[in-house]
């Protein structure tokens, strides 16, 4: 019994909210995951039940059995996406339908009940309805929303759960990388990977990114803002980065990334940024990049520039790459004009600066 077809919220508005002043000063400069809205919703899952009572209820700490099955086994799976103010002052989410798709496919991988897609539609619309006042002003500002589904059993034993939590928290933020859109450097981590095929490479679960954790620790370690994976079989082509797709730009203004072949993630921002290149008719190759090939393409000019995406850091450039064996730099190490170019295409046609054509923009309010 799956439920939640036709869900109907029950609103319970948050009785002690923050202040107008409060807000407008936290808003001025929020940083990115720091500081959170009012409300959250909530769905519940019982086997045999469906999905039932979802709620819009004031952001509060959960009530958690220290037998919860999520704290044993970490059957967990979350999304992340970004609701923008509109030029005209309304407001609209960026692809929420791929969330929703990319979010049933996690729980598949993770065992766990599918959520309907309009029951998930419909729970964003619900939060960014009743928290619209915490969308941060200025153009690199948004509302990030986090849905996410645990175990919620109290039961140690190595099943699935029979119970689960659904939920959506919000976070108004300002850019993903301190500083703005500036190129970042990357550490080719030699001792760790991100996923091996078969795994949970394609999942968007916390257990990839706990696992990242000491790899990104290394990358700091060695003054770099961020780890990138290589293949867990042949440890030399380029998986992913440690929250980010990654794409290359050729002299010939072909885009190369790494193929989807279930140890890297189905990047939202990935797919756009391919749909983008295509109807500007570029050429795009998704095959396997190594790291030899990066590096000598960067030495002589064949690949001109590089970028990380995703839906935080939207389009990122990589300016340097290090590695046990050396450092090189891509292009003069700054934005390249084809990486510059598809970040605007993209984020004017997120904030409504664009025509759409690709049916992208799903208006709110």
């Amino acid at each position: 019994m799956s439920g939640g077809d036709n869900l109907e919220f029950e609103i319970r508005p948050n009785p002690a909210p923050v202040s107008d002043a409060e807000r407008n000063t936290l808003l001025a400069n929020p940083g990115f995951g720091r500081i959170f809205t009012d409300h959250m919703v909530t769905i519940r899952y019982a086997d045999g039940k469906g999905w039932y009572e979802p709620r819009v209820e004031a952001r509060a700490p959960i009530p958690m059995d220290p037998a919860s099955a999520v704290l044993h086994y970490a059957q967990e799976i979350f999304e992340g996406l970004k609701a923008y103010t509109l030029p005209d002052g309304g407001i609209a989410m960026f692809r929420p339908d791929a969330n929703a798709n990319r979010f049933a496919q996690s729980a598949q991988r993770m065992a766990m009940p599918q959520l309907p897609g309009e029951t998930f539609l419909q729970s964003l619309r619900e939060i960014i309805t009743i928290d619209r006042d915490w969308l941060p002003p200025g153009d690199e500002g948004s509302l990030y929303l986090r849905p996410f589904a645990y175990a919620s059993e109290v039961f140690l034993g190595v099943r699935p759960s029979m119970e689960y939590l659904y939920l959506v928290i919000a976070s108004p933020v300002g850019p993903y990388f301190s500083g703005g859109v500036k190129p970042v450097s990357v550490w080719v981590t030699p001792d760790y990977t991100r996923a091996a095929p078969g795994g949970t490479g394609a999942a968007k679960c916390g257990g990839n990114y706990a696992a990242g954790l000491s790899a990104q620790a290394e990358a700091i370690e060695n003054g770099c803002d961020q780890v990138v994976y290589l293949d867990a079989v042949e440890r030399k082509y380029i998986d992913e980065l440690g929250g980010m797709n990654v794409v290359f730009v050729l002299d010939d203004g072909t885009l190369v990334t790494p193929p989807l072949t279930g140890t890297i993630l189905p990047g939202i921002t990935r797919d756009s940024i391919i749909k983008l290149a295509e109807r500007d008719g570029r050429k795009v190759e998704e095959r396997p990049v190594s790291l030899e090939e990066w590096r000598s393409g960067a030495t002589s000019g064949r690949i001109r520039e590089a970028f990380a995406c995703g839906t935080a850091a939207v389009i990122t450039p990589i300016g340097a790459v290090k590695s046990a064996d050396g450092e090189f730099v891509v292009a003069d190490g700054g934005t390249g004009s084809v990486t510059t170019s598809l970040r605007k295409q993209l984020v004017d046609i997120q904030r409504g600066r664009a025509s759409d054509p690709f049916g992208w923009v799903h208006r709110v309010l």
